[in-house]
């Protein structure tokens, strides 16, 4: 089986040619899913099916667990790969151009090698298990600063609005305890954001391991925190989950403002 490094290469290879899809999709439909905030397009499906493709020939019998319905493999697996073929979809419907191709590779329950690419932007933000992350090849930390000094990322939980009263409580409550609040609708590219230190922390109250699983890897490579709004760990086993990420000092802070 090829490593890390070489399974990062054929990932990042893979969502740039699945980014020619989405740069060049017209005429784009949406189709609604579970409600009419979370929707699916035929370009999510095509993307989905090329990065599979691609894996595949990379690593042959790897297991998939992916957004669309098509791959739920198990998780627990020796080769799983983790894909969000395009993450802020409803940014891509709307013709707001932040999205994302995130991929995240795991081995027996720990993931080891990751990638978020954002085809807009041309920025391809990888890491792999023990030897940091980056952007376009170029390292990146997370930012010491405390929330005080920090920008928010944040996201809504769109799907669930039952939490929609706490989740913007606790929105209020960073913005004053912070510079400022960015909400742009892609949780891997908020989540890279923390990594690049462009941003102290992102969280949002409850997200899906496909949105978050590259990001993980990518924070903590780039030395910061991924955890839940109670400061436990974010299960890896498929269910969705509360998400805190970014420096171990703004993480701190936030973590004393979710328990004021």
């Amino acid at each position: 089986m090829p490593e890390n490094r070489d399974i990062l290469e054929r990932m990042t290879a893979a969502q740039k040619e699945a980014a020619e899809l989405i740069l060049h999709a017209r005429g784009i439909l949406a189709e609604i899913k579970t409600g009419h905030r979370d929707v699916v397009t035929e370009f999510d499906r095509k993307v989905q099916e090329l990065l599979i493709k691609r894996m595949s020939e990379a690593v042959p019998g790897a297991s998939f667990f992916c957004e669309e319905n098509s791959r739920r493999d198990s998780l627990e697996a020796e080769h799983v790969f983790i894909i969000d073929p395009i993450d802020g979809t409803m940014n891509f419907v709307r013709g707001f151009h932040h999205s994302a191709v995130s991929v995240a590779y795991m081995s027996r329950g720990q993931l080891t090698a990751a990638s978020v690419y954002n085809p807009y932007v041309d920025e391809c933000f990888t890491a792999v298990k023990g030897r940091g992350a980056r952007l376009n090849g170029r390292e990146i930390k997370v930012s010491a600063l405390p929330l005080s000094e920090s920008l928010v990322c944040c996201g809504t939980s769109p799907y669930d609005p039952e939490l929609a009263e706490s989740t913007f409580e606790l929105i209020k409550k960073a913005f004053i305890a912070g510079l400022d609040i960015r909400r742009e609708g892609s949780a891997a590219l908020d989540m890279c954001s923390a990594a690049a230190g462009r941003a102290g922390v992102y969280f949002e109250p409850k997200v899906s391991l496909w949105d978050i699983a590259a990001g993980m890897l990518i924070v903590s490579e780039a030395g910061g925190r991924c955890c839940r709004l109670d400061g436990s760990p974010i299960p890896l086993d498929g269910s969705k989950s509360p998400v805190l990420a970014g420096g171990a000092l703004a993480v701190e802070d936030f973590l004393a403002l979710v328990k004021a």
